[in-house]
């Protein structure tokens, strides 16, 4: 099978690399030709994917992007932001393949999924998400992963697991695809939660009562949207908020750390070379959550601080001290 995969972040680099690794013609798209052929000639991503070494056979890199569409299944792997005016572009091609997306986010103008905007914007393609504890750097690095892989259609969902799978790059299936791509995002959105609790100099003890509590919001979030259960509790949803909460891989925890340590976000942002979908994703959420009545502090808490609402210390007391209650997911 033939695979392409649009942007060369981290993680499509890294998803790339597994495909031609796993003897898959594969082509990575950049948007900048120079960047392309750096990558090209060096083969390392060194901005985005450092000390990875891309194999020189069944990869090729390149910058044209009707090139890089000459594939049985093209990877989505660019930011949530960027996603639409990509599609746009995709639709002038009449693409009518599998489309896969790595994104973890949603579209900032319409609040739609990922998938929703490929079903919307390409009516010929077919949508998968795939999503789950996947952070770049390990997944280049060939460590044991778990992701899921979600769409309509499971019989084809079953031969791309075969075709993508490897012996450490475990895939489970899912028809849950809305629900996946919700939980992705705002599983990012606790992640800056725990990031600003570290950044403060709080312990373990808060990180783990936010997680929890964040999987809490997850769920309530889950059930006035259809998520289902084996979602919230899958890969892709306590599976991946644990991950980004903890790892010193996550970029949505480091900034949160910074944020708690009393840096603006202006500052933060314009010193990433990398994407934090959190930042993006709590306000699509916090407008989400109001428009449907969804109690959800944390996020809340964090759109406060992102807004110059709210301090870091004042936004944790906050969540921490809020009127004692029976525990529970309601």
């Amino acid at each position: 099978m033939r695979f392409s995969v649009l942007g060369a972040g981290g993680w499509g680099t890294a998803v790339a690399r597994l495909l031609a690794n796993n003897l898959h013609p594969t082509t990575l798209w950049a948007r900048d030709p120079a960047k392309a052929a750096e990558i090209d000639e060096d083969r390392e991503n060194a901005r985005y994917l450092p000390g990875v070494s891309l194999p020189h056979s069944d990869l090729r890199i390149t910058s044209e992007l009707e090139e890089a569409l000459d594939a049985d299944a093209i990877f989505l792997a660019v930011p949530s932001f960027a996603t639409a005016d990509l599609l746009e572009r995709l639709a002038g091609y009449g693409i009518k393949k599998t489309v896969i997306n790595l994104a973890k986010g949603l579209d900032r103008a319409s609040h739609r999924t990922i998938s929703e905007l490929i079903e919307e914007l390409l009516p010929g393609a077919t949508a998968f998400a795939l999503s789950g504890p996947s952070h770049a750097e390990e997944v280049g690095r060939d460590m044991p992963t778990a992701v899921v892989l979600a769409g309509k259609d499971l019989a084809l969902g079953a031969a791309l697991q075969r075709e993508i799978a490897t012996p450490r790059f475990r895939i489970y299936l899912s028809d849950d695809i809305r629900g996946v791509e919700l939980c992705g995002t705002v599983k990012n959105i606790i992640a800056l939660a725990t990031g600003i609790s570290d950044g403060l100099g709080y312990g373990d003890n808060a990180r783990g009562a936010l997680i929890t509590r964040g999987l809490t919001e997850m769920a309530r979030f889950g059930r006035a949207l259809s998520i289902k259960q084996e979602t919230l509790f899958g890969l892709s949803g306590l599976g991946d908020l644990v991950a980004t909460c903890t790892s010193e891989h996550s970029r949505n925890r480091y900034v949160g750390y910074r944020l708690g340590k009393g840096e603006k976000i202006e500052e933060i942002m314009s010193g990433m070379e990398m994407v934090a979908e959190g930042v993006y994703a709590t306000r699509i959420v916090h407008e989400i959550a109001a428009e449907r009545g969804i109690e959800m502090p944390i996020t809340e808490a964090v759109y406060a601080l992102l807004s110059g609402k709210a301090d870091p210390l004042s936004l944790v007391e906050e969540i921490m001290t809020r009127a004692p209650k029976r525990e529970g997911f309601s």
